[in-house]
């Protein structure tokens, strides 16, 4: 939170807290979901299936956002829970090319482990 707390005094903007997904989403630059569930949490899929449903990131909620905006995951994505289809395959997603930056950060982080390397 500190850096948040700097971050919004050197920018003069501020974060906004909001269960509102309308309010969330409204302008915004970038939308970013993740699963609704991990792997030993299956017994909590029901529950959070009915809890997050109105959260899904679809076509009508990225007209909400800026033009521009582009949409990210972290992946495996469940295609039709948190991401619809048109979304994560459409022109504004970026998962991809996250993916292969995530790739490349991973290998480098292996080369400096294997070889002992300190930087």
């Amino acid at each position: 939170m500190k850096l948040v707390e700097e971050n919004v005094k050197e920018n003069r903007v501020a974060p906004t807290f909001t269960e509102n997904i309308d309010e969330a989403i409204r302008e915004a630059n970038v939308v970013y979901t993740d699963l609704w569930w991990w792997v030993g949490q299956e017994q909590e899929a029901e529950e959070r299936v009915k809890a997050f449903t109105p959260y899904q990131v679809n076509g009508n909620l990225m007209k909400q956002a800026a033009r521009n905006a582009v949409f990210m995951h972290c992946l495996p994505a469940s295609r039709g829970m948190e991401v619809a289809d048109d979304v994560i395959d459409g022109p504004q997603s970026i998962v991809w090319d996250q993916a292969e930056n995530r790739l490349h950060v991973e290998k480098a982080i292996l080369v400096l482990l294997m070889t002992g390397q300190k930087r």
